[in-house]
């Protein structure tokens, strides 16, 4: 492999609420990728794979009904099932950095899970670029979709999600070059500070 060629996950998770704490994770998509770090072309998509998990905890099975309102998962499609973390895990091991729309989002949850996350370089692709300044209403993903003709429709299924970002990511910005090229640029976020430490430092 060439050296300026890395490895990226996109990542997304459907959740019981919005949480970490309290809620938890029912369903993760997760798409390995090669790029070339410098123009962020994407060069393949490697693998990619979705997981369901039924909540554990009586706040988390207790709000599933109004988070099915918005990600339509009903309780039978995740009855019974858990993730299969060593695989999840050799995912999160094989990137160089991982990618999510709205990611302190989806790395808050995946951290109760596997708090090595926390490790890893996290990219925004909502805070990453200027949406706003190149003239888009907004940073949603539905917005974004649907103005760089991708798509009208979304699933609010993890899968669906990360491969609508991806066609996103591709796509070249107002300012000439990629828009995971301007992630890259952004550089990496902090790293996730869980609330009892926030609060613990002042």
């Amino acid at each position: 492999m060439l050296k300026q060629e890395k490895y990226g996950l996109v990542v997304d998770v459907e959740t019981t609420g919005l949480g970490p704490t309290t809620n938890e994770v029912i369903e993760l998509a997760v798409q390995l990728f090669s790029y070339r770090s410098e123009t962020g072309e994407v060069i393949e998509i490697i693998e990619e794979e979705t997981f369901l998990r039924e909540p554990l905890s009586d706040s988390a099975r207790g709000n599933y009904d109004s988070a099915y309102r918005v990600h339509g998962i009903p309780y039978e499609l995740v009855a019974g099932k858990s993730f299969y973390d060593r695989k999840i895990k050799t995912y999160f091991h094989r990137a160089d950095s991982v990618f999510a729309h709205n990611a302190s989002f989806d790395r808050s949850f995946l951290y109760q899970l596997y708090p090595e996350v926390n490790d890893l370089k996290w990219y925004c692709t909502m805070r990453g670029i200027p949406w706003k300044n190149y003239g888009f209403p907004n940073g949603k993903l539905m917005t974004l979709l649907q103005m760089h003709n991708i798509t009208n429709f979304q699933t609010h299924r993890a899968l669906d999600d990360i491969t609508y970002l991806m066609d996103l990511l591709k796509k070249t910005s107002p300012k000439g070059n990629l828009y995971l090229q301007e992630v890259l640029e952004k550089g990496p976020m902090k790293k996730y500070q869980p609330a009892a430490i926030r609060t613990r430092m002042g």
